[in-house]
Order: structure tokens, then sequence, then C-alpha cells
């Protein structure tokens, strides 16, 4: 008999595939710039090939890579198989910058790239390798569908697909032999059993939550109190802004680097947590930016989207999602760095005590249970009302390698999400905080303008803290101008 192979997908990886729509499109993607190195071919090229047979070699390693989604008849849920028709050429592509290339047009190929749907037919994940760049580097640019991966886990793949050495071995490339997926029966029947095996998982969820609780009905009614805090918090709405609105196909992306260090100098002086002073950067920036836009930033409730990870110890080095959310209110009517960094400071505390990233993971829990069909309504209701989308994740402080070319930069790209024009994301790496920023250049056509109100409102914190110690030198762009898409 065969042996069927077949994994159906979490809640939370399932709300990203159905909040895909023509215009928004669920994949996290990453510009990283590298030396060349020993991967410099005589007419000043990039060792393609080498990069393609690298990437085979290390395929078994993720195994997700070499699997697409099938959709279960009736019910309408995807389920991963392995693609039995993988083609790597499909997945690693290979393209040039103009000679001599610079930054802001790898910008722009990079807004393109991230403009353009993964086929949904295919494994959902591509790598662009695009060489041109002056200065004797060259560029990956990656996508990866936010179903398959988090923050966590997505620099758990950078792990794997570079290493911590120059070294340039390449293994030997296990062969692949894909499972048989399972006929449209068979997905029935899983559809069936899963929906008749709904109120006995219920019940023995409460069996077990009973069981493992010390407290039941105390824990019953903390509970009860986040979800109606959260339901609450959901449903108050975010003020309009120039950020916000209908979100068009195209993309502009940019981004600038910060010294790790001097930030953490800076976290000391104000004694706070590094997030906190993240997000009072970014108050300060678009307090700044929505004024030259025209609007008054203290008459503005201004809201963002932070995501928080709950991806438990057992299931670290794994792919999919385990993150929350916390819904963070931006004070933008405050003109003091201190003032603003207190207002965040006391909101993040609340925000914990409240346990609202529990109630999401609770909601998002419940949402998993709906049929496709009410998914999204359910998944934008979890989503709330938001402003823009500051994601910040840690990354390894050691440098990176593929095939003996050392990783410079690492600029990540955070999706858009209904209404939202900007998403900022920030990764940690070597010694330096790599910011990217992903806009609609219909809601945000000087994104450039955007950028550099970070960059004053960085100097503006720096000296704010200690004037003669930080008063230069904070932030150090990379670009003045960023390209549109």
């Amino acid at each position: 008999m065969a042996q069927y192979m077949y994994e159906p997908l979490s809640a939370q990886d399932h709300s990203f595939l159905v909040l895909e729509t023509p215009n928004l499109h669920m994949h996290v993607s990453s510009t990283q710039i590298f030396e060349l190195g020993p991967l410099a071919t005589e007419n000043g090229g990039v060792d393609f090939a080498r990069i393609k047979r690298f990437v085979a070699s290390v395929l078994h390693r993720i195994p997700r890579y070499r699997q697409k989604l099938m959709t279960v008849p009736l019910d309408g849920t995807p389920v991963w198989v392995d693609d039995a028709d993988f083609q790597l050429d499909y997945h690693v592509r290979h393209t040039s910058l103009p000679r001599p290339g610079d930054e802001s047009q790898l910008r722009a190929l990079s807004a393109r790239v991230m403009a353009q749907p993964l086929d949904r037919e295919r494994p959902l994940w591509e790598i662009w390798v695009a060489e041109g760049l002056s200065g004797g580097r060259f560029a990956l640019i990656s996508k990866i569908h936010h179903c398959m991966i988090d923050g966590s886990s997505g620099v758990d793949i950078s792990q794997i697909l570079q290493s911590r050495t120059p070294d340039r071995r390449i293994g030997k490339t296990p062969r692949f032999i894909p499972r048989p997926a399972p006929e449209r029966a068979e997905l029935v029947a899983l559809a069936l059993r899963h929906r008749l095996a709904l109120p006995l998982r219920a019940l023995r969820g409460i069996r077990e939550f009973r069981r493992e609780s010390q407290d039941f009905w105390g824990e019953i009614r903390m509970r009860t109190r986040i979800l109606a805090r959260l339901f609450a918090d959901q449903y108050s709405l975010a003020s309009e802004s120039p950020v916000n609105g209908l979100v068009g196909p195209h993309r502009a992306f940019g981004w600038i680097d910060m010294d790790l260090g001097e930030l953490k100098a800076l976290r000391r002086a104000y004694d706070c947590k590094l997030n906190d002073l993240v997000l009072t950067i970014v108050t300060e920036a678009f307090r700044n930016y929505l004024r030259r836009r025209g609007v008054r930033p203290e008459d503005l409730e201004f809201r963002i989207q932070a995501p928080v990870s709950v991806r438990p110890e057992e299931s670290q080095g794994k792919l999919g999602n385990h993150v929350s959310g916390w819904l963070v209110r931006l004070p933008l009517e405050e003109e003091n760095p201190h003032d603003q960094l207190a207002a965040i400071r006391e909101t993040t505390r609340e925000l914990k005590q409240s346990h609202q990233a529990l109630g999401v993971e609770m909601m998002m829990k419940a949402i998993g249970e709906m049929p496709t069909g009410l998914l999204s309504l359910g998944v934008q209701a979890a989503s709330g009302a938001v402003n823009s989308i500051v994601t910040n994740v840690p990354g390894p402080q050691f440098p990176l390698y593929l095939q003996g070319a050392r990783m410079l930069a690492l600029y990540p790209q955070v999706p858009l999400l209904p209404n939202i024009g900007i998403g900022i994301a920030l990764i940690s790496y070597d010694g330096k905080v790599c910011w990217g920023f992903n806009a609609d250049p219909q809601l945000v056509p000087d994104l450039e303008s955007f950028l550099a109100a970070v960059q004053t409102s960085l100097e503006r914190v720096a000296a704010a803290a200690a004037p003669d110690e930080f008063s230069e030198g904070a932030a150090h762009p990379s670009q003045a101008e960023q390209a549109k898409a």
C-alpha cells in the first residue's frame, strides 16, 4: 500500500496564504550584499554555477524547500506535499546589474523582485544572484513565503545556506526521492476526520488545560480578561494618515545601517530595552515625516504592529511561524525623546502585564478551526487596525560566508498588510543593525525622506541622552536617495 506523505499547515501558517491578494504578497524577503572574494570569475562576474551546486547540496537540510502546497478538496485547506517535479533552476536564478552597478540600482532590482508573487504551484521560495555591483561585490535577493518562516526560522535558514568560516567545501548532494502525494479521496477523508474530531479535540484540550493549571478557574478568568482587553484594543481605530490607504502593486525598498555598539551604549544611557529604543527612534521619525506631509502628528492615534516571538524551545531550528504580536501606540504627541521613551516603556510594560501576545496566540488557535472561507476575515480581525509594522529580529554577531565570500550586510523586507503603506524590519548582524524599509510608492512617494527622518531621529535621540558622546556619527546611512520600483 502506498505511503502517502502530507503535512497540514498550522493556523498561523495558513493565515499568511489567505491574507495574500494580487497587490499584497506575503513573502519575506531580504537583500544580502557580499564581497566577491573567491567567487569572482575572470570577467568580474560571480561563480553562479558553484553557488547553485552548493544550494543543491544543502537542500536535504531544509525539506520544505522541495515541498509545495496541495489543496484539500471541499474543505479548501492546504497541506504540504513533496514536489515530484522539483527543478532547482526555477528557484535559484542569475541576473546582473548594468556595470558598474550601484546600490540605487540594486534597490530598484530588489523592489521589482519583491513586488512579484511566488508561484503557488511550486515550492514557495526564490534566490536571485545579482552580479555587477561596484566595489567587487555581488548580492543575493531572497524570497520565502511567510507561511514557511518567521523571523527566527529565517535566521536559522541563513545559517544553513551560509557558514561561519570561509570553508568552500561542497558536500555530496543526496538523491531526492519524493514521497507520493495523497489522492483527492484521501484528502477529503482527512478534512472530514478533522471536522468530526473538533468536539473531541476541544474536550481533550480542556482536560489537558485543567490538568496543567494550578488554578483552573483563575486561569480562565485571566484569559477572559486578556481576550476582552485584546478585542477592545483591536477595534479601537487607528487614525488615518498619509502612509495608509489602498496598497498598490508596486514597491520601493530602502535601507540604512546603524552601529550596534552605539545603540547598546544609548540603551545603557537611557537604561531601557533595545527594542524600546528602536521604537523611540521610529516615533521621532514618523513625527518629522508626517509633519512634512502636512499632518499634525500630535493629533494622530498612531499604532504599529510589533511581532513577538512565542517559539517554544522544542521548535527551535524548525520552519513555520511561532509569532504573536503587540499593538503599540507611538506617542507622536511627545516632542522630547525622553518623554517618548517613557511613554513607550509604559506601553510595553502594560502589554507584558496584560499578556496581549498570549491573547493573539489564543485567537489564532481559535481562528485555525474556522472554515477557509471565514479564515481571512478572522485573521484580519486578529491583526487589528494599525498604521505600520516594525519588526526587530536578533541575528548572528559574527560574519557569515557563502562559499568563501563574506556577507557585508543583510537588509530585511517585511510584507505590507492591508491599508499599510510602509513596513520597517531590522536585523542585527556582525556588529551593526541593518534596517530595511518596504513601501508602496503611491502612499510613500518619498521614501528617501523617511530614511532621512530616521537618521535625524537617531541623532536627536543620541544628543538627548548624552550630547558630548553621541552628537556625531550615530547613524551610518548607506544611501541618501532611495530608488522606487
